[in-house]
């Protein structure tokens, strides 16, 4: 499988998405108008082995809500993911049984080395 979740209004995401040019056989999944299902955090869940690395606690609704003073766990934070999209860690690429989370530029070198060998 070959798969983006993104937010299409996200200019890093859509920088991330040029950069990573050509994505033969993916599919981008935005996940704002197409939100992300049980099933399918589950799958990332496999791969990442952990929810709070799927995780954004750079969202506005993190601070808004005062999770950092709260002791959130696994399924406290799977359940902000399904609830929230703005809570899932963006982008996440997914390549066969490889993951890639997030916009840092190491990821993003890491996500490119396997889409492009």
């Amino acid at each position: 499988m070959k798969k983006i979740y993104h937010l299409s209004t996200c200019s890093t995401c859509q920088r991330i998405i040029k950069e990573l040019q050509p994505l033969t056989d993916f599919v981008l999944q935005d996940i704002k108008t197409d939100p992300i299902t049980a099933c399918q955090l589950e799958q990332m869940h496999d791969f990442s082995e952990s929810y709070e690395s799927l995780f954004s606690k750079r969202a506005v609704l993190y601070r808004e809500r005062n999770l950092k003073e709260q002791e959130l766990s696994e399924a406290d934070i799977k359940a902000l993911i399904l609830e929230q999209y703005t809570f899932l860690k963006r982008p996440v690429i997914i390549v066969d049984d490889q993951i890639f989370i997030g916009n840092t530029k190491k990821v993003i070198e890491a996500a490119k080395k396997v889409i492009h060998s």
